[in-house]
C-alpha cells in the first residue's frame, strides 16, 4: 500500500526515511508542538515552498529546463484568489473562481511560453523567462486598481477559515481550535497531496521521458519523443503546481502584493532550496525546503541567543553578531554544496563506498547482483559481460557468427 501510495520510489535510504518521517510527524502536530503564531507561520511556508520546489523541480531537476518565470506562476495563484475575494466577496464560490481563473491564465501562459520559447536554448530560454516574468511584474504594480499596485490586496477568506472562528469552546491540549488551525491542516492536505501526485508524474513513463529529454536529448528525439512537446508539458504541469502553491499562500496571508509572491528574492530562493535538497528528487524538495525556511527564520535568533557568551572575545563577537545572520546562511549554503555536490538526498541515496566500484575494478563488476552480495556477506565472481573479456568492447563482440 505504501509502495503504490509513493509510486514505488521509496526513499532508499534508513537516514532519509528518518528524515521525512521527522519533516512529516513535525509538520503534521507543529500547531500541538511549537504553540505560538510564528511558529506557525514558519510551518505554513514550508508547506508553500514545498510545493513550489517540488513544481520547480520538475523543470530544473527532472527536465533540465532553467525558468525564471516560475513566481510568475505563484503570483498568479496568489492574485487570482486576492482579487476574487476582494471584489466578490469572502465567499466559497468566489475562493472557486479565484483558484480556477488562476489556473486558467497559468496554463494559457505556460502554454504559450512552451510552444514559443523551448525551441531555442537553453540560456536563451532563461533570459526569454526572465524578461516576461519581469515585464508581468511591472504590469501587475502598474494596474492598481486592478492589483493593489505595491501596497497588495489584503481580502477576507470565508467564515470558517478565520481565526476568530472557534471550531470548539474548550481548547486541545493549550492549543484554541479556530478557522486558523484549521487553514493550517488544509494547508497541510493539499501539501502532501500534491507531493504525492507528483511523485506520481515523476516516476510515470511520462517522467521517464523528461530524464531521457534532460540526459540526452538528441537521443531522444532520434528515437521518437518529440522534444518541445514533452517540455511544454513538463513547464505547463509545473506551472499549475506553482499556480496552486500560490493560491496556499494567499489563503494563509490573506494578503497578496508583488513582494510577497512575485519578488526575484523567492526565485533564488527556490534555486537555493533544489540544490540543497537535490535536484531531480521529490524528496530532496521537501527536505531543502524544511531546512531552508528553518535557518532562515530562526538562524538569527539562535546566533542572538550565542551572541553573549561569545560578546567578549574580539573579532569573534563581531563576526557572530544577528545582523550578520545572512552571511552566515551563505557560509552554509557553500558548506553544502561542498559537502553534498549531489544534494543532501542524493548523497543519502548513493551506496556504501565498499559496494561502489573500487580504483581499478571494471563498473561490470559492481552491479545489482555484486551489490545484493555483498550485502548478504557472501563472496562472489562477478563475470564480464558477454563481449567484455574478448573484443574489449569491439561492436559485434560476443556475439555468435553465423
Amino acid at each position: 500500500m505504501l509502495d503504490r501510495l509513493l509510486s514505488h520510489d521509496r526513499p532508499r535510504s534508513r537516514l532519509l526515511t528518518a528524515l521525512l518521517l521527522v519533516c512529516f510527524f513535525g509538520l503534521l502536530a507543529a500547531p500541538f508542538l511549537f504553540p505560538g503564531s510564528k511558529p506557525l507561520s514558519v510551518a505554513a511556508k514550508m508547506l508553500v515552498f514545498i510545493v513550489l520546489v517540488v513544481s520547480y523541480d520538475l523543470l530544473l531537476g527532472y527536465t533540465g529546463i532553467v525558468s525564471f518565470a516560475h513566481t510568475m506562476f505563484f503570483g498568479i495563484g496568489a492574485y487570482g484568489v486576492a482579487i476574487a475575494s476582494s471584489r466578490l466577496g469572502p465567499e466559497w464560490s468566489s475562493l472557486a473562481l479565484g483558484v480556477g481563473g488562476a489556473l486558467g491564465v497559468s496554463l494559457l501562459l505556460s502554454l504559450l511560453i512552451g510552444l514559443f520559447s523551448l525551441r531555442v536554448k537553453a540560456i536563451f530560454f532563461a533570459m526569454i523567462t526572465l524578461a516576461v516574468a519581469s515585464a508581468f511584474v511591472t504590469l501587475v504594480s502598474q494596474l492598481s486598481d486592478f492589483t493593489g499596485g505595491e501596497d497588495g490586496l489584503n481580502f477576507r477568506v470565508p467564515e470558517l477559515l478565520r481565526p476568530g472562528t472557534l471550531l470548539l469552546e474548550e481548547p486541545l491540549f493549550g492549543v484554541e481550535l479556530n478557522g486558523r488551525l484549521l487553514t493550517y491542516y488544509g494547508l497541510f492536505v493539499a501539501t502532501v497531496l500534491l507531493v504525492l501526485a507528483m511523485l506520481r508524474i515523476v516516476n510515470s513513463p511520462f517522467g521517464r521521458v523528461l530524464q531521457a529529454i534532460r540526459e540526452n536529448p538528441f537521443r531522444a528525439e532520434a528515437i521518437g519523443y518529440r522534444l518541445v512537446v514533452y517540455r511544454t508539458l513538463s513547464n505547463v504541469i509545473a506551472a499549475l503546481f506553482a499556480t496552486l502553491a500560490g493560491v496556499l499562500l494567499a489563503l494563509w496571508l490573506r494578503y497578496t502584493g508583488p513582494e510577497t509572491a512575485m519578488s526575484f528574492e523567492i526565485m533564488l530562493d527556490i534555486l537555493l532550496i533544489v540544490v540543497i535538497g537535490g535536484m531531480g528528487t521529490v524528496y530532496g524538495a521537501v527536505v531543502g525546503s524544511v531546512l531552508f525556511v528553518l535557518a532562515q527564520n530562526y538562524l538569527q535568533s539562535l546566533m542572538a541567543a550565542a551572541q553573549p557568551a561569545v560578546a567578549g572575545i574580539p573579532l569573534v563577537g563581531e563576526l557572530l553578531s544577528p545582523d550578520r545572520w545572512l552571511l552566515w546562511l551563505g557560509v552554509l549554503f557553500v558548506l553544502s554544496v561542498y559537502h553534498f555536490p549531489s544534494g543532501i538526498v542524493g548523497r543519502l541515496r548513493q551506496p556504501p563506498v565498499s559496494l561502489r566500484s573500487a580504483p581499478g575494478r571494471p563498473r561490470w563488476a559492481s552491479g545489482p547482483a555484486v551489490r545484493q552480495a555483498g550485502e548478504q556477506g557472501s563472496p562472489v565472481q562477478p563475470h564480464p559481460p558477454e563481449g567484455a573479456a574478448a573484443g574489449l568492447g569491439r561492436p559485434g563482440a560476443g556475439r555468435p557468427r553465423s
